[in-house]
């Protein structure tokens, strides 16, 4: 997608120039055109780049999309007197702030100050597991589980963002993508890896094994990403007011809000709803692996294709099908049709997680890239905090995932309609 918004709502006309401010933009644009062709979009050093922002999905996004699997063994265990909507507080927490750092770190990251903050988060993110072991009260899990793991995931997982748009330009894309395979990765990983620990060696020896898991695949992306174009201090504190004069950037940070209020439903639900229609414990929970494999697969494609397509027509109709899927998941009955859902949705959600940040690179300045998917991420966040509670109290209110679905697809398919009209202002077409 070529095409650049101005997001500033401030106009210059040719009268308004006298010579040194003509030899001012002139010499801005040209470091602009530098810059631009400096891009590696390549290259050994880039692509390390890109193996560490994947270690560090495959430990924030991938670990946290596994939550699946500890609800299911929470409901029936450890927090088995608490309703399934109070244990998916614990989930949703952990969802919401893995977005909602992407603002302060975006920011910080900006301004230059990347290395020892990454350093510091991943080394929360192994404390975190390590203290869920310890945990046997609600209140415990909460904190340990919902608020320092999601907090430190998304320290980890929001600048890489940036990072990448450091290193490439027209493969931006592909970048992207590869990046959010990792979360796929973990995604598929963990559940397997929880689900057969917890039955050999029990909950606390889980929980530190998958720290010490963590610990080793956090050392590569601290080791490999890294700054590359200079710091610039963009007006403004923490948040940049002036972009929501954009339309496009506020009707589609909007809908990032929607979207995930009922895209991690079926994430969280899946496996649940599968034991309710008597599919076995011990196959159930690999729904979610199924899901997160597919979603990798997914991610790959939107790799492969939006450099090409553009991001928004790729992930409008796939994250729309999404929508449909949800309508359809609770009349699956059987593990056969529940394997299908799993595999196509995770499929088309996937492709939405990869590339929803890639339309705001075209919304403003690269030095503010940090703090403007900082800003569209914390919506996100906002939606997977209250998206999974409201869906589980849905499901305890009427006893089944019906209307659950109703509620979540219809909020995922009112995204699509916002994303089509984001395309239609930027674009002046459909």
């Amino acid at each position: 997608m070529a095409t650049s918004i101005d997001v500033s709502g401030t106009q210059t006309s040719a009268g308004d120039e006298g010579p040194g401010e003509i030899e001012r933009l002139s010499s801005e644009k040209e470091g602009e055109k530098s810059i631009d062709f400096d891009y590696p979009d390549g290259g050994l050093r880039a692509w390390l780049v890109v193996l560490g922002a994947a270690c560090s999905t495959l430990v924030s996004f991938g670990y946290v999309n596994s939550w699946g699997v500890f609800q299911t063994y929470y409901e029936g265990t450890l927090l088995s007197n608490y309703s399934p909507s109070s244990i998916a507080w614990i989930g949703s927490i952990q969802f919401a702030l893995v977005f909602l750092p992407a603002l302060p770190m975006g920011r910080l990251f900006d301004l230059g100050y990347f290395k020892i903050p990454f350093f510091i988060s991943s080394t929360c993110i192994v404390l975190s597991a390590f203290l869920t072991a310890q945990c046997t009260q609600y209140w415990q899990f909460i904190l340990c589980q919902g608020i320092l793991t999601g907090l430190a995931c998304g320290c980890v997982s929001g600048p890489t963002v940036g990072v990448i748009g450091h290193w490439f330009k027209k493969r931006r894309g592909l970048a992207m993508g590869l990046r959010a395979v990792g979360s796929s990765v973990g995604g598929t990983i963990f559940p397997i890896v929880t689900k057969q620990l917890i039955g050999k060696v029990g909950f606390r020896w889980t929980m530190r094994i998958l720290g010490f898991i963590l610990l080793f695949v956090l050392s590569i992306p601290n080791l490999t990403l890294a700054r590359r174009l200079p710091p610039k201090n963009v007006k403004g504190g923490l948040f940049n007011w002036s972009l929501f004069k954009s339309v496009p950037f506020t009707i589609y940070t909007i809908g990032e809000f929607f979207t995930y209020l009922g895209l991690y439903t079926v994430l969280t639900y899946i496996d649940v709803a599968a034991l309710s229609v008597g599919v076995s414990p011990d196959l159930s929970f690999y729904l979610l692996s199924i899901e997160n494999a597919s979603s990798g697969l997914g991610r790959l494609s939107a790799a492969l294709l939006t450099d090409k397509i553009g991001p928004l027509n790729f992930i409008a109709p796939t994250t729309f099908l999404a929508g449909i899927l949800t309508y359809a998941w609770p009349f699956a009955h059987s593990l056969g049709p529940l394997i299908v859902v799993a595999i196509i949705y995770g499929f088309m959600c996937g492709t939405y997680v990869s590339s929803s940040t890639l339309p705001l690179f075209e919304m403003g300045e690269i030095q503010d890239i940090g703090r403007r998917a900082g800003m569209f991420l914390s919506m996100g966040a906002i939606g997977a905090l209250i998206g999974p509670p409201i869906s589980g109290a849905i499901n305890h209110a009427t006893g089944g995932y019906e209307k659950v679905a109703y509620y979540a697809g219809s909020m995922v398919v009112l995204s699509v309609v916002l994303m089509l009209i984001t395309r239609h202002l930027m674009l002046k077409s459909l």
